[in-house]
């Protein structure tokens, strides 16, 4: 059995196949790309197919036949069982996890140059930058940055005040943390959260993604989530 994520659009399917929370699938065979049942092992890879503007994602386990991507962590099953939907905010956890989870704290590195590979930074006021294609750079301190120019790539902040970068192409910056900002090239997508305080606590109020299209979201520009809406930032 192999555990993993899927994406579908707003009616739950995916290349037309009707899907349910609870479901299990079965197919005669498969074969990555071709035939089969789809899903990815790194949350942050279901945003090359199904990006969130207008998508729903769910936790996935794929058994029987199985035959893997080259060029991402996509899987290809025979067999797959569908899981419960864990929505935006649920992935985009998921994904920071799966990232902390494979770096090697003991290498306590915080810049990396290869491909596929992850830049990580738990201290405040730090930085986090990836150069590689399909990789990751995350930061969960406060008041950081972490920046990802390698192309299909994520940068990813959960600390309050900070700011994620991306540059290559096809890439996500995920922005999270309280006043927090996030800023995109053209063609990427960027993810924002919103928070309100409640009794003397700070609530996520609203998480949503926008493509960077050069008119209504500029490129290379910081924005934040303020009142639903994407603002500029400084």
């Amino acid at each position: 059995m192999i555990h993993g994520f899927k994406g579908f659009d707003k009616d739950l399917k995916c290349r037309g196949f009707q899907f349910a929370p609870g479901g299990e699938y079965e197919e005669a065979d498969a074969a990555a790309c071709r035939r089969g049942f789809h899903f990815c092992e790194n949350p942050l890879d279901v945003f090359n197919y199904y990006p969130p503007a207008d998508s729903r994602y769910a936790k996935v386990v794929g058994d029987g036949k199985t035959d893997k991507d080259n060029d991402d962590s996509k899987v290809a099953c025979s067999k797959l069982r569908v899981g419960v939907e864990i929505g935006l905010n649920g992935l985009i956890s998921a994904g920071v996890k799966f990232v902390l989870d494979k770096v090697d704290w003991s290498s306590k590195k915080e810049s990396n140059t290869g491909d596929q590979s992850a830049a990580t930074n738990t201290g405040d006021q730090s930085a986090a930058t990836n150069t590689g294609y399909q990789s990751a750079a995350t930061n969960t301190g406060d008041q950081s940055a972490a920046t990802n120019t390698g192309y299909q790539s994520a940068a990813t902040n959960t600390g309050d005040q900070s700011a994620a970068t991306v540059e290559g192409k096809e890439s996500v910056a995920i922005a999270i943390g309280y006043e927090s900002k996030a800023r995109g090239a053209l063609g990427c997508w960027i993810v924002l959260a919103e928070w309100e305080e409640l009794k003397y606590e700070y609530h996520v109020k609203d998480v949503q993604s926008v493509k960077v299209d050069g008119e209504k979201i500029k490129a290379d520009t910081f924005y934040r989530l303020v009142n639903g809406e994407f603002v500029e930032a400084d």
